[in-house]
């Protein structure tokens, strides 16, 4: 027969463990560091050596040439530059920048997908809807540093070397109206192809093959509907319908009175039809994303 000890076995050790009885910041907080972070994370910020390369590269190759044509402007002692804002972005950057948003599109979205991440941000305030916003803020606005910066290193230069401020301010004006347009545009399809994936390399050819592959497209259709001919055919300036980078440019083209000598314009009309096709490229990308997000 086995008798118990009189004396207890357990103890209870006091370690100090206490509440949390700080401030909840809540939601909204919430919602801004997730869009600071992923922000940085764009830039490769916070992140390896390895991970700064490529875009730190690319936004090299967006304003270095900017600089370039400031240089030769002041050389030459011209009294404009010797490309405009928005065919700058179109023509010298636009490769560039499909190129920063294909591989960093999938950074913003497709790693969290593919280490399984979401739900722990679910798991905390933050909703879904927040999840989105804040990745597609952080997007368009790294996008905005790519495409933005090159064009005040040319706004600068222009002014630095005397040239008229009103006629550089007012087409600078058009600049930024083309690369808010590019940044808006160009997020929405990139998040969107990248939230399709847990994938990064899936997510970065299906990227650049809808921008880069539709704006090809484009230009063959329209050279094939006349519009390389000595007097282009109106008719060929739709082509640019199947190209999201090309709605952009003719459209800020028309608005903004730009009539560039490689390229048309499509009119009143199909300004109107370009304008009703990008924010539906916008928004609606942003209604798939989030209906993409309800379901994880």
């Amino acid at each position: 027969m086995t008798t118990q000890p009189d004396t207890p076995t357990g103890v209870i050790h006091d370690i100090g463990y206490r509440g949390y009885q700080g401030p909840r910041l809540g939601r909204g907080y919430a919602t801004r560091s997730l869009f600071v972070q992923s922000l940085r994370a764009a830039f490769g910020l916070g992140r390896s050596a390895k991970s700064k390369v490529l875009p730190m590269l690319m936004l090299a190759a967006v304003v270095l040439p900017a600089g370039v044509v400031v240089s030769v402007a002041v050389l030459q002692q011209s009294d404009q530059l010797s490309t405009d804002y928005p065919q700058y972005l179109s023509g010298v950057g636009l490769l560039f920048i499909e190129i920063f948003v294909a591989a960093q599109a999938p950074v913003l979205l497709s790693r969290d997908l593919r280490y399984h991440s979401v739900p722990l941000y679910f798991s905390r305030p933050i909703t879904r809807t927040d999840y989105v916003r804040a990745k597609c803020a952080a997007m368009v606005c790294a996008l905005l540093v790519v495409t933005v910066l090159p064009l005040l290193v040319l706004f600068v230069g222009a002014v630095l070397a005397g040239m008229d401020l009103g006629h550089q301010s007012a087409h600078l004006a058009y600049g930024l109206l083309a690369a808010l347009l590019y940044s808006l545009v160009f997020a929405a399809i990139g998040l969107l192809l990248a939230a399709a994936t847990p994938r990064r390399g899936f997510g970065v050819a299906a990227i650049m093959g809808v921008l880069v592959v539709s704006g090809v497209v484009a230009e063959i259709v329209y050279g094939l509907g006349g519009g390389l001919h000595q007097e282009p055919s109106t008719t060929a300036n739709w082509a640019f319908v199947l190209s999201p980078a090309g709605l952009v440019q003719r459209f800020v083209d028309q608005v903004c009175g730009l009539t560039p000598d490689f390229a048309g314009t499509p009119g009143t009309l199909g300004t109107v039809v370009f304008a009703v096709e990008l924010l539906a490229i916008t928004a609606g990308s942003y209604a798939l994303l989030l209906r993409r997000y309800r379901k994880i």
